[in-house]
């Protein structure tokens, strides 16, 4: 049903814009109310909506007495090369897109979306992404603002996946907030990643990014740092209470003083969004498995970071297999074997010891799954 309507209102609308308002005119002037029109029927059978999405989007147009508007809407969208799924999505999050009005809202805002250099192809992924904004020639505005920010059209659809910032005040919320963040030396693409992780910190109080900011720099996390951004991400929704509770169960988890769960939280700051389990196992593992100290792990607390059953144990055993059967001449740090990317990991410790140990690869590989007990041995 959603095929052949699309088909042949996608023609309608393929035709030039200076016939479009006579072809409509033309084609259905004589459309009535009809009072059998079951909007939720119709939601379900040609939008493609599940009957849960299809009960709650009716709520928002009973008004609606014939197929005539949503029927145009949905060849528009499909002309912008929408898929069914992506017309499905699109309707559920914002059921009031069917009653748009083609000519003076939909088509306007494509064309001042194109003019910014945006494919039909990157506006149809718009759609289901920005929910009743793409309704809204604000959106324009936002995107001519936004596209420079995130540095590209890719990075910019990629980031609305998380939250949309077009739906913000641009000029109250977003820009003082992006000034603010360039003030502490931030570039466009730390704000841009901030953004991918975090789609609330552009849209809160110029004040309360401020607060978050002393409490980064008040845990030795300066401006400029490589770990500011990654602070900025920790603190953001924390209040001081909150902070001071992540802070004193570092210390009683790793043994640490004051000074160093101070240098630890410098170094990487998203320990502050670890949930206490995580960082108890790693605390266990890492001291009382692997014999490091708390100092040790404090000035190199970015392992901290890594997972501890696809990264730690795995590489962790390797090594103290190729240790135990001297195929590992001197002994590299714990703390270098773990900050090895994979690609290097496994060239410095696993591909040179193929032929003595054979199934070395086999069994670190089943590790970094989970498929291994923590207490194999390679053989």
């Amino acid at each position: 049903m959603l095929r052949l309507r699309c088909c042949i209102l996608t023609q309608l609308l393929s035709s030039p814009s200076s016939q479009l308002h006579r072809l409509f005119s033309a084609a259905a002037p004589a459309v009535s109310p009809n009072p059998s029109f079951a909007v939720e029927e119709y939601l379900v059978a040609t939008c493609g909506l599940t009957r849960p999405q299809a009960l709650k989007a009716s709520a928002k147009l009973s008004h609606l007495k014939s197929p005539s508007k949503p029927d145009a809407v949905l060849a528009f969208l499909a002309g912008l090369g929408l898929s069914a799924a992506d017309i499905a999505a699109a309707v559920a999050k914002d059921p009031q897109l069917l009653c748009a009005k083609v000519e003076s809202t939909l088509a306007p805002v494509v064309a001042g979306l194109t003019g910014l250099g945006l494919s039909r192809s990157e506006i149809g992924r718009l759609v289901p992404l920005t929910g009743a904004t793409f309704r809204c020639k604000s959106i324009i505005t936002g995107l001519h603002y936004c596209l420079p920010l995130f540095g590209s059209s890719e990075n910019l659809l990629q980031a609305l996946k998380s939250g949309s910032v077009l739906s913000s005040d641009l000029e109250r919320v977003v820009k003082p907030n992006v000034a603010f963040m360039r003030e502490c030396r931030l570039g466009v693409c730390d704000i841009a990643k901030l953004y991918a992780h975090t789609p609330s910190l552009l849209n809160i109080s110029t004040e309360r990014i401020r607060t978050a900011v002393a409490c980064v720099e008040g845990l030795g996390v300066s401006r400029g740092s490589p770990m500011f951004r990654h602070g900025l991400q920790a603190v953001a929704f924390l209040n001081e209470e909150k902070i001071t509770t992540k802070v004193e169960h570092l210390k009683e988890t790793f043994r640490w003083s004051d000074a160093e769960v101070g240098i630890a939280v410098s170094k990487a700051p998203t320990l502050l969004t670890r949930t206490k389990e995580s960082l108890q196992r790693r605390s266990e593992f890492l001291i009382s498995e692997v014999g490091l100290e708390p100092t040790y792990i404090a000035h190199r607390s970015v392992m901290l970071t890594y997972s501890l059953e696809g990264r730690l144990r795995p590489r962790y055993y390797a090594v103290k297999f190729l240790k135990e059967n001297g195929l590992l001449k001197g002994g590299p740090s714990y703390s270098t074997v773990f900050n090895e990317t994979d690609k290097v990991f496994r060239e410095k410790y696993i591909c040179p010891h193929k032929e003595a140990a054979p199934h070395l690869q086999e069994d670190y590989d089943a590790a970094c799954k989970g498929e291994v007990p923590t207490n194999f041995r390679f053989t």
